[in-house]
């Protein structure tokens, strides 16, 4: 996008946040008047107690009361030192010393009731002296428990030594009662907890009974709600994910599996769980659905910065009739790029396997260059938990045409048959917005184009994205953090790589979508999409036989009173570079800073990046991971 294509940008984007502005302001209520005070409080205690004391008070809840009376004070005074006992004790503090009094006011008319005054003398904080788990039932002497039984026992186990607060406590009860139900034993509970204060030593000694019930291994796979599509569809799913007859439970499987089948595409909502009433040796999975209509048509309407404004039809066939395939059809219609596709698939076997037949027609426009190419696919592809295979045929045909050229020529079609092999495994942590892990994507192909002389090709591109964690994101910030450590709170880094080749003789004509661009939002910020290509004489690129990427990008949480917020700021800097010959690839640079937004469905991206070889800004938007 040039300059004048970007300051466009940035107008409509601001016209459509002021447009906003006045609807949202219209929207909040309006500010009420803080009620006058009927009495002021004074708490003279240790910072940190008063911090937490102060706004928990019962009596912060009747100092605006309009007709609160000196005699319901009284009342409410004699109950403060009890209210604050019990909140002490919960830090830890079971013997403090509390005096609680009534003045008159400096200002009667500001508090008419006057000022109490609360005098805390916390006195030492209860220790923790002995913790103490003990199990029940089929997990107390399982050998393939063992793992968990130490696992539970870790999370639940709380120091010795360090100070007894009943949020560590619950905290302990909460993680034990999770790790145990978490595998094995869906039907785990507490049997019996206990924190013994001993008042006098400041000791704290904690018991808790974990009863485990039976072991669960998975039995057979019951669909309710299936009417259209064929209940085996769900059922094939569900096993794919991992949970197959006589396996022992996990809660992961169960949410993979759900996730799985609602990402088929078949079914609006899926709730996955197990029949509890059913044998615990061969228990079974209920799997509730709610279909989507046989067939959907969705119009929209977007803008990219790299393709700029965009309309799109698509239209869902989940059966055709007589085939039982599900037929995927859409226009796209952008700025750049117009596209007409259609994907025909079959459901998925037992195996996960699936076949499926595409085609593909689109025009592509860059700069003086008009690509048209068309393209037919066919073959078969494995969707799995964590990696996704597929075998097919490709017929491409592409016609480039440089509309700078005076009085150009039909530019001679190329053609290609191929046979590719493509593999991608995902290890990514917290989808849709991975905080930790690593994806690596191959595709290898071979083939020749289809002109009277044929030549053969060889293609192989290769991706890959590592995110690494520089710290463990808490709940808040530690204040006596250094600001090396403050900085990097909660930050990662993402590194992505990519290289692609294809081996022909020079004079093969292989079709230009067999070949290699780069730049744009997607690959290197800061340049046009498929600006980076092979230089030609008259200023344009071409796509060339060889590509090189990197990218470097430090994203870090933005904090607000000590909560992260959903907010993240991003420095980053990327290179690329193609050519038709290794040596000759020279990278292209580009460098800039961005927020993200962790929306329910992925990170909203807006990054501002300075290319350095076009020495131009330019804006980037992008929705959502993929890999």
């Amino acid at each position: 996008m040039t300059q004048r294509g970007t300051t466009r940008t940035l107008r409509l984007l601001w016209l459509a946040c002021a447009g906003l502005l006045p609807a949202w302001a219209l929207a909040q209520p309006l500010a009420q008047p803080a009620a006058p005070a009927r009495f002021e409080i004074e708490l003279q205690a240790a910072p940190e107690l008063r911090a937490f004391l102060l706004p928990h008070l019962a009596l912060q809840h009747f100092r605006t009361l309009p007709d609160l009376d000196s005699a319901e004070l009284a009342r409410l005074l004699a109950l403060a030192p009890e209210n604050l006992r019990e909140l002490l004790g919960t830090l830890g503090h079971f013997s403090p010393q509390i005096e609680v009094g009534l003045q008159a006011a400096a200002d009667p008319a500001a508090a008419p009731l006057g000022t109490v005054t609360i005098r805390v003398d916390a006195g030492p904080p209860t220790r923790i002296a002995s913790s103490q788990v003990y199990f029940m039932g089929a997990i107390a002497d399982a050998p393939e428990a063992a793992e968990q039984r130490a696992a539970i026992v870790r999370q639940a186990t709380l120091p010795a030594g360090t100070v007894f607060t009943q949020a560590g406590w619950d905290a302990a009860k909460i993680a034990a009662v999770r790790d145990l139900t978490a595998q094995r034993f869906p039907a785990g509970r507490i049997d019996n907890s206990l924190a013994d204060i001993d008042a006098a030593s400041h000791s704290a000694h904690l018991h808790i009974a974990l009863d485990s019930g039976p072991l669960v291994r998975i039995g057979a796979v019951r669909v309710q709600g299936a009417q259209r599509y064929d209940p085996l569809l769900v059922e094939h799913l569900v096993r794919l994910a991992g949970l197959r007859a006589g396996s022992e439970y996990q809660l992961e499987l169960m949410q993979a599996a759900q996730q799985r089948v609602a990402a088929s595409g078949y079914f609006d909502s899926v709730f996955v769980q197990l029949d509890l009433s059913g044998d615990p040796q061969a228990m079974p999975v209920l799997v509730q659905v709610r279909e989507h209509p046989r067939q959907k048509l969705v119009l929209g309407a977007g803008l990219s910065t790299d393709n700029g404004a965009r309309l799109s039809l698509e239209h869902t066939h989940h059966r055709v009739p007589g085939l039982g395939w599900r037929a995927l059809s859409k226009i796209e219609l952008e700025q750049r790029n117009q596209t007409l596709a259609s994907e025909w698939s079959a459901p998925v076997d037992a195996r996960g396997w699936r076949w499926m037949v595409a085609a593909q027609a689109q025009r592509q426009i860059d700069g003086f260059s008009n690509t048209t190419s068309q393209r037919l696919r066919a073959g078969r592809s494995q969707d799995g938990a964590r990696q996704e295979r597929s075998f097919f045929l490709q017929a491409d045909r592409a016609q480039t045409l440089n509309r700078a050229l005076i009085g150009p020529a039909a530019a001679p079609a190329e053609l290609s048959l191929s046979a590719h092999y493509a593999w991608t495994r995902r290890r990514f942590v917290d989808l849709p917005a991975p905080e930790r892990g690593d994806g690596l994507g191959v595709e290898l192909s071979a083939g020749s184009t289809l002109q009277q002389d044929r030549k053969p090709f060889v293609r192989a591109h290769v991706r890959w994205l590592g995110i690494w964690p520089l710290d463990q994101a808490g709940a808040t910030p530690d204040p006596a953090a250094t600001p090396t450590a403050a900085l990097l709170r909660g930050s990662r880094l993402v590194l992505r790589l990519q290289a692609g080749a294809l081996w022909a003789r020079p004079d093969a004509p292989v079709p230009a979508t067999q070949l290699f661009l780069s730049g744009g939002g997607q690959t290197v910020r800061g340049y046009r999409l498929r600006e980076i290509g092979v230089p030609q004489a008259d200023g344009s690129v071409s796509p060339g036989r060889y590509l090189a990427l990197a990218s470097l990008e430090w994203q870090r949480p933005i904090w607000r009173h000590g909560v992260r917020s959903a907010w993240e700021h991003v420095l980053f800097l990327d290179s690329g570079a193609v050519a038709n010959q290794p040596g000759q690839l020279r990278p292209r640079w580009g460098l800039g800073s961005g927020l993200r937004y962790n929306s329910p469905v992925g990170p909203l991206q807006v990054d501002l990046a300075y290319g350095a070889d076009a020495r131009r800004l330019r804006l980037h938007l992008n929705v959502g991971f993929t890999f």
